[in-house]
């Protein structure tokens, strides 16, 4: 495969297509990342994010859910998602991870595009093939490195539309998927993880110690010491942070009021909103929306 010319690849390389403020941005970004780099807490982008695992193992978590990852998976994770990825001990492991965005209206093909983006709309979000798909979906990301070399005035045009291609063969072969969720985890851990997904999906709702151990069938105090453990944060702020996290959204994205954003966010109140958000964020709400807006433009 000719993509074994990347993987025997021990150097970062990095290719980088306009800003991501642009109507078009592209980064592709070849580096290992090692155990002590794992993010504390899921993050999200506004832009499209492909992760690829070009080693043997790892996991990533999306919107709390855990996904035990192998050579040649890949993730495709659109923009807003809550996520990350957590290397295990050992050896830094080898990845890809691309960021786009383009103009869906681009030559009015935005249907064509929409329908080619809907790959990132499955609810499993993780993609796994065998050889034969595999072969040509990443040679095209062999074809894409290789234009990034040359001297051409128009390699920019050839990346957009091998990358273009890439997706298309990714959408063509989401049938093919092969990927099944598997789990080596032990089952305090596995339990966990679905405490964490159904965190992500109901933290507009009331949620407390008590209600979550009464639905998983767990006790209080051993819900509460196996979380810290696992997840490294305790269930109120576990559940707080993915609040905040969704409000960081809202904030940015949107023109809602902020006391609308507490309350779709699951915060009983603006006062009790304005000071979870700084106690995380350290800013108010209103700071981090002119911030963050601020800086995008």
């Amino acid at each position: 495969m000719l993509f074994n010319n990347i993987l025997s690849c021990n150097k970062p390389y990095l290719i980088e297509i306009n800003q991501p403020s642009d109507n078009f941005y592209y980064k592709f970004d070849y580096d290992t990342r090692s155990f002590n780099v794992n993010m504390e807490f899921q993050h999200f982008h506004d832009f499209y994010e492909i992760f690829i695992l070009l080693d043997e193992r790892a996991n990533h978590i999306v919107e709390g859910e855990l996904y035990e990852i192998q050579l040649f998976d890949i993730v495709a994770l659109k923009p807003g998602i809550l996520h990350k990825t957590h290397y295990p001990k050992g050896d830094p492991k080898k990845r890809l991870i691309i960021n786009f965005i383009f103009d869906k209206n681009f030559l009015g093909l935005k249907e064509d595009l929409k329908e080619i983006l809907s790959i990132f709309n499955s609810p499993l979000p993780i993609y796994r093939f065998d050889e034969t798909e595999r072969k040509i979906i990443f040679n095209l990301l062999y074809d894409i490195f290789n234009f990034s070399k040359s001297k051409t005035s128009l390699k920019n045009l050839m990346i957009h539309n091998k990358f273009i291609e890439f997706l298309y063969y990714l959408y063509m072969y989401k049938n093919r998927n092969i990927y099944e969720i598997e789990s080596n985890l032990d089952s305090i851990t596995n339990k966990i993880y679905s405490i964490t997904s159904f965190i992500h999906t109901n933290y507009t709702n009331d949620l407390s110690l008590d209600y979550i151990a009464g639905k998983f069938c767990i006790s209080p105090y051993y819900l509460s010491h196996q979380f810290k453990k696992i997840t490294g944060f305790n269930l109120i702020n576990y559940i707080q942070m993915t609040r905040i996290k969704n409000a960081q959204q809202l904030l940015l994205n949107t023109n809602l009021k902020i006391s609308d954003i507490a309350l779709q966010c699951g915060f009983k109140s603006f006062s009790q909103f304005n000071r979870v958000f700084n106690k995380f964020c350290k800013a108010p709400p209103s700071q981090f929306r002119i911030n963050n807006i601020k800086n995008n433009k």
